[in-house]
């Protein structure tokens, strides 16, 4: 008799237990869906400072240029008004 109830409250208690790990492990799961789900929506909203200097940089080489082109527009101007 005595047996039957330590089988019956191991049991309950395995059980438990079991539950308890397969309850965190769908949680697990679903919160590793979640993550990877931010990481593939964050790059189509965010940018990265390196991203954004390189950009950055590409556009002011690009007004460089184009100011050394307005400058020597305007310097050809006056030689031709001259």
């Amino acid at each position: 008799m005595e047996m039957a109830i330590w089988n019956a409250i191991l049991t309950a208690f395995l059980g438990l237990l079991g539950w308890s790990l397969r309850d965190k492990a769908d949680e697990i799961k679903r919160l590793q869906i979640l993550i990877n789900k931010t990481r593939e929506e964050m790059p189509k909203e965010y940018v990265t400072k390196v991203d954004l200097h390189t950009d950055i940089n590409r556009i002011m080489d690009r007004l460089d240029r184009l100011e050394n082109k307005i400058d020597l527009f305007i310097k050809e101007q006056r030689s031709a008004l001259s």
